[in-house]
């Protein structure tokens, strides 16, 4: 993940990203917020929603992985897994190689929540660009992504 963040900043200028950075705040604040609701109702919390983004990307991973990506330390993590398990989000199991090292998956039911999620922001993100007053920070970062849309065939 590091590595496809840096080929990426490294082909932006410092004025592109800071457009972006602009165009994430921005979003964050009209889209991303509007979930609280939702991830509320479903019981589940921000850090608990970004950590099953994570592993909706991953086939699976540690819980020393997660503890570091999250920035917890392992029984912070550890806690966080426990609850989403509880809730039919994720599995938790032992590697083979290792069967000390415990590993952990999204399921379907995790799967169709980050989905729904990101239905809901994609929907509010159209919305807002759509919009006739559209901020001019969202147009700057729609031209941004568009001229480096090429570069996330290279990367995956």
């Amino acid at each position: 993940m590091k590595e496809r963040l840096s080929h990426i900043t490294s082909k932006l200028t410092a004025d592109e990203a800071q457009q972006l950075a602009d165009f994430v705040l921005f979003s964050q604040r009209n889209c991303i917020l509007k979930l609280s609701p939702e991830l509320t109702q479903g019981r589940v919390s921000y850090p608990q929603f970004f950590l099953l983004t994570y592993l909706a990307e991953e086939e699976c991973l540690s819980m020393s992985s997660i503890a570091r990506m999250m920035g917890h330390s392992t029984a912070a993590a550890t806690g966080m897994v426990d609850k989403l398990q509880e809730l039919g989000h994720l599995k938790r199991y032992t590697a083979a190689a290792d069967r000390r090292k415990i590993m952990v998956r999204i399921t379907d039911q995790g799967r169709e929540l980050i989905e729904r999620m990101r239905g809901n922001i994609a929907r509010d993100l159209a919305s807002l660009m759509a919009q006739g007053d559209m901020p001019a920070r969202t147009s700057k970062a729609r031209t941004i992504i568009a001229r480096h849309s090429s570069n996330k065939s290279n990367i995956s």
